[in-house]
C-alpha cells in the first residue's frame, strides 16, 4: 500500500551522495521515492504523478543540453513547459534546485535560458543553497522572491567513514613528513580550472625550495586526459587517478592531503567544499565575492586572486602558514549546523508544507 506522495527527483543517480543524504528525512517520512535521469523518462512519469506528489528538478543539462540541435533542444522547452502546466493542473507540486548559474558545459544557451525562465514560473519552491543565489543568476532568469527558500549544503559527515590513518593514507602516496600534498578531488573538467593549478603548482616553492606535490583524482573524458598530458608541468611530482573515486577511498586522499584547492572558473554551489570541511582539510577557494561573503569568516578557508590565479595561487601554495593555527573546532563549529539529517528535515518540512497550499 503507498504511505506517502510520489517524491520524484530529477535527475537522480543512485550513486550521488547530495540526493541521497537531502532525500534522509523524506523517505523516512513515508515520501515515495522515483528517480529518474533521462528526458523522456522525465515525460513519462509527469504523466503518472498526481494531487500531493512532488516533481524535483535539479541539474538541468539533460533536458536540452542533450538534445541534438538547438532546435530539438528548444523542442524539449516546450514539452517539458506543457508537461509541467498539465501536471500542476492536476495538483502536483514543482520544486527546483537551483545548482548553477547555468549548467558547466553549455551547447544550447538559449534554450537553457527558457528552460530556467520555464521553471521559474512553473515552480511551487525554488530551493537555493547560496544566499546571494537570486543576484547571481538575475541576468539568466528571476527568481520569484516569495517562492526562494534557503536550505544549506549539508555536510558529509558519516558518508567517507574510515579507520585509514593520516600516516598510513599518506604512505599509501609514499609521501613523506615534509611534503606538502595538494589535494583536487572531483570530476576533472575544464571549468575546474586544472590548467590553473597545474602551472601554479610548478612554480610555487616552500621554504626549502621543494615544490608541493599533487593529488589529482576524479572521472575524466579522454579529452580532459589529453589536456591534462598536454600541460602536465616538467620536475612536478602528481599522483593521478582519471577514474571516480569509491566512497571506501574518498578519506584515504583527503587524509593525506595538507590542503584541498578548487581553481574553478565558475562556480555557485560546490559540495566539494563540504567534503573538505567534512574531513577536516583545508580549502582554497576562488576569491569571488559571493565566496567570500558566504565562507569568508571561516579560518580554514583562503581565497586566490581570480585576476591573477596563477600567481595567486602559487603564492598559496608556497605559504606554509596556511595550514597553521586552524583547529578542529574550526570545522566542528562549520559543520555543526549543516549535519545531513538536520538539512533533509529542513528539505522535508519544505515539502510537507507545499502539501498545505494549493497550486495556482
Amino acid at each position: 500500500m503507498k504511505s506517502g506522495p510520489s517524491l520524484c527527483v530529477f535527475p537522480s543517480w543512485t550513486g550521488n551522495p547530495y540526493l541521497n543524504l537531502m532525500n534522509l528525512a523524506p523517505r523516512a517520512a513515508g515520501y515515495q521515492l522515483i528517480q529518474r535521469s533521462a528526458y523522456e523518462s522525465l515525460l513519462k512519469t509527469l504523466v503518472i504523478l498526481g494531487d500531493g506528489d512532488v516533481l524535483h528538478v535539479h541539474w538541468t543539462a539533460p533536458i536540452a543540453q542533450a538534445a541534438h540541435s538547438h532546435r530539438a533542444a528548444a523542442r524539449r522547452v516546450r514539452a517539458v513547459e506543457t508537461a509541467l502546466e498539465d501536471a500542476r493542473r492536476r495538483g502536483v507540486r514543482i520544486v527546483w534546485t537551483v545548482h548553477n548559474r547555468l549548467p558547466h558545459e553549455l551547447v544550447h544557451p538559449a534554450a537553457e535560458r527558457d528552460l530556467y525562465g520555464v521553471l521559474a514560473g512553473a515552480a511551487d519552491l525554488i530551493h537555493v543553497m547560496a544566499p546571494s543565489t537570486a543576484e547571481l543568476v538575475a541576468d539568466v532568469v528571476a527568481l520569484p522572491p516569495e517562492k526562494v527558500v534557503q536550505i544549506p549544503h549539508p555536510s558529509y559527515l558519516g558518508v567517507y567513514d574510515s579507520d585509514v590513518s593520516r600516516e598510513e593514507a599518506r604512505q599509501s602516496f609514499d609521501l613523506s613528513p615534509d611534503d606538502r600534498a595538494v589535494l583536487f578531488l572531483g570530476q576533472i573538467r575544464p571549468y575546474k580550472g586544472i590548467d590553473l593549478l597545474l602551472e601554479a603548482a610548478a612554480s610555487a616553492r616552500d621554504s626549502d625550495g621543494r615544490r608541493p606535490v599533487l593529488l589529482l583524482a576524479g572521472s575524466a573524458s579522454p579529452e580532459s586526459i589529453a589536456q591534462f598530458d598536454d600541460l602536465k608541468p616538467a620536475g612536478l611530482r602528481i599522483v593521478t587517478s582519471f577514474e571516480s573515486v569509491p566512497d571506501a577511498d574518498v578519506a584515504r586522499w583527503y587524509r593525506a592531503a595538507d590542503i584541498a584547492v578548487f581553481p574553478y572558473r565558475a562556480i555557485l554551489n560546490s559540495g566539494s567544499l563540504h567534503l573538505a570541511a567534512t574531513m577536516e582539510v583545508p580549502a582554497v577557494l576562488p576569491g569571488l565575492p559571493h565566496l567570500r561573503e558566504q565562507f569568508g569568516d571561516q579560518p580554514w578557508v583562503s581565497f586566490f586572486d581570480v585576476a591573477d590565479p596563477v600567481r595567486s595561487l602559487a603564492e598559496l601554495l608556497s605559504d606554509g602558514a596556511l595550514t597553521q593555527g586552524v583547529e578542529a573546532s574550526d570545522f566542528e563549529r562549520f559543520n555543526e549546523g549543516i549535519s545531513p539529517w538536520t538539512v533533509s528535515l529542513a528539505y522535508r518540512d519544505a515539502l510537507r508544507e507545499l502539501s498545505t497550499t494549493t497550486t495556482d
